[in-house]
This record gives structure tokens, sequence and C-alpha cells, in this order.
């Protein structure tokens, strides 16, 4: 972890519109982690990074994690979220080291929590996720991983191997100035609730899922 990590109550330089506000040692049923609080001034949004061990600056397993309430909370199973953030924290502490940001603001793929509710109930009349967004007027996918990369230029994370399935995030930390220097599969098995959802990250959304494979050539 760097320096900046272990002095309790400094707060970063606002360079880009994030503010580090608060550390907190967070113990949970995985491991010890550290909560790095950051303030986003820009949209008003709370971020936290979850640290665990000493983080160097290349090739740091990193997992961003968009808000989801339903699946992280809830324990839905629409979609796989709340198993990936599990997977992911059991893999930084497995690995010794590593940061999982907690994206706040990014529910629904950014659309908020209402909106991804309604989707979802179009999703059980027969749309798929892209079609309901868009017959609710709202964009596939407005997340913006800007912030995300403020967070890990923060904590000194020059590169990273990104554990996700979306190269949208890699193509989104590069163009912010991270280097990805691996993206890192992180695949659930599908379950019938979740099956046609991720088909459809698969089929339009260009989500790496090769594991569907034996799912699909079997249904």
């Amino acid at each position: 972890m760097t320096e900046k990590i272990g002095v309790l109550g400094k707060k970063s330089p606002q360079r880009t519109g994030v503010e580090r506000v608060v550390n907190a040692p967070l113990p949970t049923v995985y491991g010890k982690f550290q909560a790095v609080g950051y303030l986003d001034h820009d949209r008003g949004d709370e971020q936290v990074a979850l640290v665990y061990g000493e983080l160097g600056t290349d090739d740091v397993l990193i997992r961003l994690h968009s808000e989801c309430l339903t699946g992280d909370a809830f324990g839905s199973q629409h979609c796989e979220c709340g198993d990936q953030l599990d997977a992911a924290l059991r893999a930084v502490v497995a690995e010794g080291a590593g940061v999982v940001v907690y994206l706040r603001g990014h529910e629904g793929r950014g659309i908020g929590l209402l909106a991804k509710l309604r989707a979802m109930a179009l999703q059980a009349e027969g749309l798929d996720t892209v079609e309901a967004n868009l017959a609710l007027g709202l964009p596939v996918d407005a997340r913006d991983y800007g912030v995300a990369a403020r967070i890990l230029d923060d904590l000194g994370v020059k590169s990273v191997r990104l554990m996700s399935n979306n190269p949208r995030k890699r193509d989104a930390l590069v163009s912010h100035g991270i280097k990805v220097a691996e993206q890192v599969p992180l695949l659930i098995p599908p379950c019938e609730n979740n099956i046609t959802y991720l088909r459809t990250k698969r089929e339009r959304l260009d989500h790496h899922l090769p594991h569907l494979d034996a799912v699909v050539s079997s249904s």
C-alpha cells in the first residue's frame, strides 16, 4: 500500500475533482481491508475503494464494480453482480494485495435504481436488457469510469490486472491513462434466471463470456 494510505486523515489534492476524505480499517468475512472514501466533486457521488495488502504501482489486481443494490445486497439472480463482487474480494485476498473500487452512481449501467427496476419489469415481459433501456428512452450504458481512474491514480496504481469480462472497462481505463496489463476473466456459472441476460451481454454488449458456450449448445 502506498504511503498515502497509511496517513489517516490526509486528503488528496483536488486535481481532477476527486478528493480522498477518509481511510478506515474494514474487517470483513474475506479479510481486513482499508476502506478509502472519496468524494467526487463533479458528480456529488461518494465512492469507496477497498484496498487489501501493500499495493505496488504495477500490475495490481483490481475490480471496478458497478453498484448493484439488487445483486450485491439482495442476492438477485437476475444478474451475476453479487457473485462477481464476492469473487473479486476473494481474489484480491488470495493474491495478497489488490483493490476493489465500488462505483456508486452506476446502478443499472448508470440509469439509476428505479429506472433499472422498470427495465427489469420490461425484461419480464420479453424484452432483453438492451431493448428495455431503449424502450424507456435511456442509454444502454451510461457509466463513466473516469472517477475510477482518478482513484487508482491517487492510490499510486499505474498499471492493473483488471478483473472484468467487459472490454469497455479496459478501454475506459486506458483512455484515462491507466495501463491494463491483463484482463482477468471473472466468470460466474449461469443459472436459469440469468442465462438470457448473460447471453444478451455477450451478444449485444461484447462481454467475453466463453463459459456460456456449453449452456448455449445444450439449450
